[in-house]
């Protein structure tokens, strides 16, 4: 499994627009056979930061996520309402073992 923590920084006037862009991107991403988990999380903090915990059953995955209508929609969109460019670290997921997913 790999798994894709990705850091945003949203400009403040941008957050709402932000987050219904990513909604409709994370709620397709879930329905995606390689995708065993996307999760989009908002800090409590900053409601300027968000995250994105990514699970995929195969790096594979990860890439047939990059050509779908719906993450190209979701980047096109939110490219302007970046504060600053967004990070990503790979990880290889440990536990629980992909069939518990």
């Amino acid at each position: 499994m790999l798994v894709l923590l990705v850091n945003i920084k949203v400009k403040p006037e941008m957050v709402e627009e932000f987050r219904r862009a990513t909604v409709d991107n994370a709620s397709n991403s879930r329905k995606e056979p390689g995708v065993a988990r996307f999760d989009f999380c908002q800090s409590g903090e900053d409601p300027t930061r968000f995250i994105l915990y990514e699970a995929y059953r195969t790096a594979d995955g990860h890439a047939q996520h990059r050509e779908t209508a719906h993450y190209k929609r979701w980047k096109a969109a939110v490219d302007l309402m970046m504060a600053e460019p967004r990070t990503g670290l790979k990880y290889t997921s440990l536990f629980p073992e992909d069939s518990a997913w």
